[in-house]
């Protein structure tokens, strides 16, 4: 690999792994609110509604960041990847363009009203803004996700080539607009990202919510918060090991060297196992210190331990993937996947015996659990991204062939310290205005007591 090569790849993974912060938790606090708003409209009780405004604002910040980040990715396709550009233009323009049409101005237009509507529009009309905003942010990332798994498996397409000058020129261009919206991988890994999304806006809300409470504040708002937040996990995490499954057996069908290189299987054999963890050694083409289950690959791929698992040894060494990334992030994110159920019913049988609300153990473990869907989703992108590798279109563009022909290492270099140095100031104005809006608390006020003593003077007044 390139110096070019490996530095525009470092800075496309940082400031796209520094962009998936935002969108997870948007969309998943997106049904949050929904839900939240929703009780205030049936039961007009103004707890319901503090919660609404607050986490509102909290959306907001979320918001602004994934707007920021996202827009440098965009201006890398043309500074780093210019023949790449060229190559998948037709097809990425289409899809682009219908998010910025059809979601990206749904989303930020109505957001004015979610943010700022509340005493300028009637309760009914603030609601269906907040369905529209967060019907937005799903269907950005319908778009997104449609390009990106045309990546993976291409469809609805023809090559077409032409000389310049010296050089033959391939580009893809669309024939079926719907066999590329519905790609063979579209569907699954749409609904694996978006319930993925909504793990994510419910351990945010979680983990603000028990915090609050093990700070005795807000005690009434945060134990409804919560209440939301483990009904939506629980939901979620069970789905997400549907997803996660039918999203496997698509790719042993589509990308059987990604598949293989996630559970470190070298050989194709009927019986596979399915390694639990372990450390994989590509010069000895084993998995070391490790613990697997015979015939359970192949049993999760076909339903049937006596069919073969394709492995990596009828691939050529340069169309394999980089084996051992892929297997621990692969096996990380099952691993975090699998605690979100376990948390989940935990949690559910806590809320159910009237204990939730004094298990201090299990509500530090909901402060915390803030990291965990985004651990599960970077390791997640990593190894759909680093299991396609060599390819960046899969089967019909390499990563070393996509690269822009003008750039030099000095030039990536600056720019990657650049990115790198803006982005964690970003970060850490994140940080500072979430933490702000924490302090403050979910209403305008120190205490609750100090709240509701206000609003009866009001009243009488």
């Amino acid at each position: 690999m390139g110096e070019v090569e490996l530095l525009s790849r470092l800075q496309f993974a940082i400031t796209a792994a520094f962009h998936f912060i935002y969108p997870p938790m948007s969309i998943g606090l997106g049904i949050a609110l929904i839900i939240m708003e929703g009780m205030y409209l049936k039961t007009k009780d103004k707890k319901w509604e503090d919660l609404t405004r607050f986490w509102v604002k909290i959306f907001g910040i979320i918001f602004a960041m994934g707007v920021a980040s996202g827009i440098v990715m965009e201006f890398q396709f043309g500074t780093n990847w210019a023949t790449y550009s060229r190559f998948v233009g037709d097809v990425f323009g289409s899809a682009l363009a219908a998010e910025g049409i059809f979601a990206f101005f749904l989303e930020s237009g109505f957001l004015a009203i979610l943010l700022f509507g509340w005493n300028k529009v009637k309760p009914t009309t603030h609601f269906i803004s907040t369905i529209l905003v967060a019907f937005g942010a799903h269907l950005s990332a319908v778009w997104i996700l449609v390009a990106n798994s045309w990546q993976q498996t291409p469809a609805g397409h023809h090559i077409v080539t032409r000389q310049v000058g010296d050089t033959i020129v391939a580009r893809a261009e669309i024939v079926d607009f719907w066999q590329v919206v519905f790609n063979p991988s579209t569907i699954d890994r749409l609904t694996h990202t978006i319930i993925g999304a909504w793990l994510t806006g419910a351990f945010l809300v979680l983990s603000i919510s028990a915090y609050y409470i093990l700070k005795n504040r807000h005690l009434e708002h945060s134990k409804s918060a919560i209440k939301i937040g483990l009904i939506i996990a629980v939901i979620a995490s069970f789905l997400q090991l549907i997803t996660g499954h039918s999203s496997a057996v698509g790719v042993s069908k589509n990308q059987p060297a990604k598949l293989a290189a996630a559970e470190g299987l070298f050989e194709t054999q009927t019986n596979a196992p399915l390694h639990i963890f372990g450390w994989v050694d590509e010069k000895e083409q084993k998995v070391k210190y490790g613990i697997a289950i015979p015939g359970l690959l192949s049993w999760l791929v076909h339903f049937d331990a006596s069919k073969p698992v394709t492995g990596l040894d009828k691939f050529a060494p340069e169309d394999r993937p980089p084996v051992n990334i892929v297997f621990q992030s692969f096996h990380i994110m099952i691993a975090i996947g699998m605690l979100f159920i376990l948390m989940s019913i935990v949690g559910i049988i806590l809320w159910a015996t009237n204990k939730l609300w004094t298990a201090r153990w299990f509500l530090w473990i909901l402060v915390f659990s803030v990291l965990l869907p985004h651990i599960a989703n970077q390791t997640g992108w990593i190894t759909a991204e680093v299991g396609r590798q060599p390819w960046i279109v899969y089967g019909l563009l390499r990563t070393s062939d996509a690269i822009s022909k003008t750039l030099t290492p000095g030039s990536v270099w600056f720019s990657l310290i650049l990115f790198t140095l803006i982005y964690l100031l970003i970060f850490v104005l994140f940080l500072f205005l979430l933490d702000r809006k924490i302090k403050q608390g979910i209403v305008d006020h120190s205490t609750d007591g100090i709240y509701a003593k206000q609003k009866i003077v009001v009243e009488k007044n």
